[in-house]
Parts: C-alpha cells; structure tokens; sequence
C-alpha cells in the first residue's frame, strides 16, 4: 500500500503508460547526476568489480545494475520500493547475466539481509529519502570490511536552495513524466552533516564531488559522496 501510495508509483505508471517495456542494451557508462557524462563512472565503487556482490537502493529501471553486470561483471542487486518499477528493470535487463531485481523497502531488505556486499550504492535512490539516522548503519552492517558505499542526492544548494540545519526532512517535490509534481520528504544535508551520519554508522568518508549541468544552471544540481567500511 505504502508503494502504491508513493509518488515513485504514479512515475511508474506513467512511464509504463508512454509505451511498452522492452530490452535494451546496456549504458555504457554508469551514471551519477540527471545529465548524462558528469561526474567519475563506476570506479568510485572500486576498480576491480568482477564478480563482486554489489546492492543498489532504489533501481529505477535498472540502468545502472545492467551497466555493472554487462560491463563489469559484477553481481548486482537493484532494490526498489515500487513493484512496477522492477518489472520494467526485469523487462529491460533481466536476461543479463549477474543483473537481479527485488521489489521493496531498503531499509527493510537491508534488515531482513544475511549477505554481505562489497558495494553499495544509491543514485537519487533511499539515501536521502529514508532517514540516515537508520538506513546508514543497516548499509554498514550489509558491507564487508573494506567495501565501498557510494551515493548521489539533489545538491542542497541547487536552485539557490540552502542545506538543512537540522537532521529533519524538508518537503521537496518530484516531478513526474507528465511535468505535474508531487511533495516528498527528503533529507537535505551539506556535505559535512552526511559525513557527521557516516561517521556514527561506522563509514569513513573518502570522497566528496558537486556535479554542476553548464548547460542549466550555474548552481551545482549533484551532491556525490563515497565512504568505505573500515
């Protein structure tokens, strides 16, 4: 119910409404930020996937999962909370070997997991739209030591908007395929407050990049942070 009551759900029914679901290649990069090419590819999650267990919070459509599984033979998992969603990511990438999709709530399949992950990643996916003060520490239990989390939020700044000053969400909107909005709930940290949460769930930081589209805005539109498991 909760899904079907999303935002997330209605974007998914109006992408499944332009037309229909069919296979397709491989991206062959991995993406970061809403404008393609910005930004490192997957090398932040390690130069060396092959056969890694890596977990994406929030697949979309599976762009990504299907970039690592066919480009660098990782063994993905993309979780996403609307079950329509992993449909379209099955349809689109299903056939690829180590590419694999799970309807449901991050924090939930975090929870409920007994794997380990050399990776974890979100990519405008949970972080940032479930609270950190419980998703980060149940990533940092799921890595292995030494595994890598990576993950890309709208930047508080973009648009002339200011960070939080406080660990609550702020209203935000989506903007779905029909060019309508819908409010969401998201948490709207600088950098040095996600390294603040990082830091209690256990993760280091170890990299922190603003990916700005020139053509749009003079205002950075990506925040991109990396941390590993120590």
């Amino acid at each position: 119910m909760l899904a079907q009551a999303s935002p997330w759900h209605t974007h998914a029914l109006q992408r499944a409404a332009a037309g229909p679901v069919e296979p397709l290649a491989a991206p062959s990069r991995m993406e970061w930020a809403t404008a393609p090419g910005l930004g490192p590819g997957a090398e932040i999650l390690g130069h060396d996937l092959c056969r890694r267990r890596v977990l994406e919070l929030g697949c979309g459509p599976g762009h990504n999962v299907a970039y690592l599984a066919a480009h660098r033979s990782a063994r993905v998992t993309g979780v996403d909370l609307v079950g329509l969603q992993v449909r379209r990511a099955g349809s689109h990438y299903g056939r690829l070997a180590g590419a694999g999709f799970v309807a449901g709530h991050a924090l939930h399949y975090l929870q409920a997991s007994r794997e380990q992950f050399d990776a974890i990643y979100s990519v405008f996916g949970a972080i940032g739209l479930v609270a950190p003060q419980l998703l980060l520490p149940a990533i940092a239990v799921r890595l292995r030591p030494g595994g890598a989390l990576a993950f890309s939020v709208p930047h508080p700044r973009r648009a002339g908007r200011y960070p939080s000053t406080d660990n609550l969400p702020r209203r935000d909107y989506v903007t779905l395929p029909d060019r309508t909005r819908q409010p969401i709930a998201r948490w709207e940290f600088d950098a040095e407050r996600w390294t603040d949460h990082l830091t209690r769930a256990g993760l280091a930081l170890t990299c922190v990049q603003e990916l700005r589209d020139p053509h749009r805005t003079r205002f950075p539109t990506t925040l991109l942070i990396a941390a590993r498991k120590d």
